[in-house]
């Protein structure tokens, strides 16, 4: 591959049921391109993980998925409320999720710690009020 591909990903916000299609799509377009099964599923995870958290906390957001020669860059944004603590959203077991998402299932405060383990690298930008950037990238060489 000598050329990086973009994949970009609108996660719908308004609906639990379509959560989890843009990490569906890419581990199917990994696979076509032919990339070792773990690392599809290091992306996978942390690519759900974050969809999850974009629907559950922010209304939805974007995905962009980058596949390079040598990593796989997995940037999600949305316009939310943003972190207010992120050393303390980082801690596995700590949620904000409301008790009607905790009752479907979801808020279980293992999110953003999934999408640290599953991931070399993970920076978080979030500014309260504005919205919440992730950056991610997977190295596979």
């Amino acid at each position: 591959m000598s050329d990086e591909l973009v994949f970009h990903f609108d996660i719908d916000g308004e609906d639990f049921t379509s959560a989890g299609q843009a990490s569906v799509q890419i581990k199917k377009n990994l696979r076509q391109l032919g990339l070792p099964a773990e690392i599809i599923r290091r992306v996978s995870i942390a690519m759900y993980e974050g969809e999850i958290n974009m629907v559950v906390h922010a209304r939805g957001g974007q995905a962009d998925v980058i596949v390079r020669e040598d990593c796989i860059e997995i940037k999600l944004a949305d316009k939310g409320p943003g972190i207010k603590n992120i050393e303390q959203a980082m801690q596995e077991g700590f949620s904000t999720a409301s008790d009607e998402v905790r009752s479907l299932g979801f808020g279980a405060g293992m999110g953003l710690p999934n999408m640290k383990r599953y991931t070399d690298e993970m920076h978080i930008d979030s500014t309260v009020g504005v919205g919440t950037t992730v950056t991610m990238k997977v190295n596979y060489q």
